[in-house]
């Protein structure tokens, strides 16, 4: 295990619903493909904080390499929906774009 993930996994004890800590720890192990341990870390944090939209982008494309295409578009559906929201116009964009890639099949 290296120093990072463990590192995260302690903060992660300590504050077991901050948005950070579980998003770092989604990566990281996206990072290792582990896509089980990233899925399960992107489903925490959105249960915990549906509003953090850096999540949804990333949650798709986690979809999408695990090809599960119909939870793809929802996600980013959701994460659109999102970010209109909270007029946040690049994730706006990011996630229009990544859903409509994928639509066309592009991705």
């Amino acid at each position: 295990m290296s120093k990072r993930l463990q590192y995260l996994q302690e903060l992660s004890e300590s504050s077991p619903n901050d948005a950070f800590v579980l998003f770092a720890l989604a990566k990281e192990y996206e990072g290792l493909q582990d896509t089980s341990q990233a899925l399960h870390f992107y489903l925490r944090l959105k249960a915990s904080d549906p509003s953090y939209i850096g999540l949804y982008y990333h949650l798709g494309k986690l979809y999408e390499t695990m090809e599960v295409r119909d939870n793809a578009l929802t996600v980013y559906a959701e994460g659109i929906a999102i970010a209109q929201i909270a007029g946040d116009l690049h994730a706006l964009s990011e996630l229009k774009g990544a859903k409509l890639n994928l639509e066309l099949g592009l991705d």
